[in-house]
């Protein structure tokens, strides 16, 4: 049973940076696309960025593009997201999922979801 454990949130101020990490267990973790969603409350889910497996391709919604970073450790299991330039609409649960191709993932095709951490930013 593949797990996904985001590490936590917390609140921050607008322009600051933070980082998320998330621990996936199981053995093929460097064979899948991982990436992050979120939502902000009374919102629909968002895609935020994805990465491939192998080449390490990356996708990102158009929010966050040129301030968010998303990267893999595959020797430690671990997928990345560095926040940059924080914005009050950063506000949301980020969600870790993993998925068997990034073109899954961006069709909303994900097999696991982390339970999720939450990031406030403040004004």
């Amino acid at each position: 049973q593949v797990q996904l454990v985001e590490s936590a949130g917390g609140l921050v101020q607008a322009g600051d940076s933070l980082r998320l990490s998330c621990a996936a267990s199981g053995r093929t973790f460097s064979s899948y696309a991982m990436g992050w969603f979120r939502q902000a409350p009374g919102k629909e889910r968002e895609f935020v960025a994805t990465i491939s497996a192998g080449v390490y391709t990356t996708y990102y919604g158009d929010s966050v593009k040129g301030r968010f970073t998303i990267s893999r450790d595959n020797a430690k299991n671990t997928v990345y997201l560095q926040m940059n330039s924080l914005k009050p609409e950063d506000t949301a649960v980020y969600y870790c999922v993993r998925a068997t191709t990034v073109r899954t993932m961006l069709n909303n095709g994900a097999d696991h979801w982390g339970k999720g951490t939450l990031v406030t930013v403040s004004s």
